[in-house]
């Protein structure tokens, strides 16, 4: 890989909190490779995409984020069968011949963080909240792990319930909870999803994808509850290595 320079960044909106630059500068600095740059990329639309893959020819790879994991799509030429089946993008690969081939990293690192934290403990229903594209790869994630899923939002339809719908059955029957909202995440760290905590025990298991802060106001009220409880730090560093892994040995 030494050189060639190399470009990768980070694309959404906001991304002050981004852990993405830090994490892939110092791998970079690791591995000795001085002419490869991470940069943070904030987009106010996903039109600007076009105008910034032009004014930087050197791009190899990037990440996105909220808000734009499905709407960068339709500025791809191809998607990896996990990104198609998901229907949401968070890693793009620029090969020689100007494709732009989307994939999903979301799912493997939500998979394999999901599948070691549990250990030989296998919940049956699991509850996800927010309809994002982060809760796009932890569904395929919890239907491929033979889970029966009820998704939350705060806007109805024939697939997902509200939180008013929520209020009025047993979280007891939801022995997962996972949060893919960006409740609870820095500066807005007093946010928290809208739950009965007070039905949430010691056989419950919360997962919150936020990882900044590291014990989330969400993680909180499952602790006070005696829940089993885990943070987003792991699934983030899993995915950046598939990411990583993308840009380097995998072909589109």
């Amino acid at each position: 890989m030494t050189g060639n320079r190399r470009l990768f960044g980070l694309i959404g909106k906001p991304l002050e909190h981004s852990f993405s630059q830090r994490y892939f500068t110092e791998k970079f600095k690791s591995l000795g490779l001085g002419d490869h740059r991470y940069q943070l990329f904030e987009l106010s639309s996903i039109g600007e995409l076009e105008a910034l893959i032009a004014e930087h020819p050197e791009l190899a790879g990037l990440n996105v984020t909220l808000p734009y994991k499905k709407q960068v799509i339709d500025f791809l030429t191809d998607l990896s069968p996990e990104a198609q089946r998901i229907g949401a993008v968070n890693t793009i690969k620029f090969t020689p011949d100007n494709a732009r081939v989307g994939y999903n990293t979301d799912y493997h690192g939500f998979y394999q963080s999901l599948k070691t934290w549990l250990g030989s403990s296998s919940p049956k229903k699991a509850l996800v909240l927010g309809t994002g594209g982060a809760s796009m790869a932890v569904t395929c994630a919890l239907e491929d792990l033979s889970m029966d899923i009820t998704s939350v939002s705060r806007k109805p339809s024939e697939e997902v319930i509200t939180y008013r719908q929520l209020h009025e059955m047993d979280l007891r029957n939801f022995e997962l909870i996972v949060n893919t909202t960006p409740l609870g995440m820095a500066p807005h760290i007093t946010t928290l999803p809208d739950l009965r905590y007070e039905q949430i025990g010691v056989g419950h298991f919360l997962y919150d994808l936020v990882y900044n802060p590291q014990v989330t106001a969400f993680m909180e009220q499952g602790n006070q509850q005696g829940a089993q409880v885990k943070g987003g730090l792991e699934m983030l560093q899993l995915q950046a290595e598939k990411a990583w892994d993308i840009w380097n040995h995998i072909n589109p």
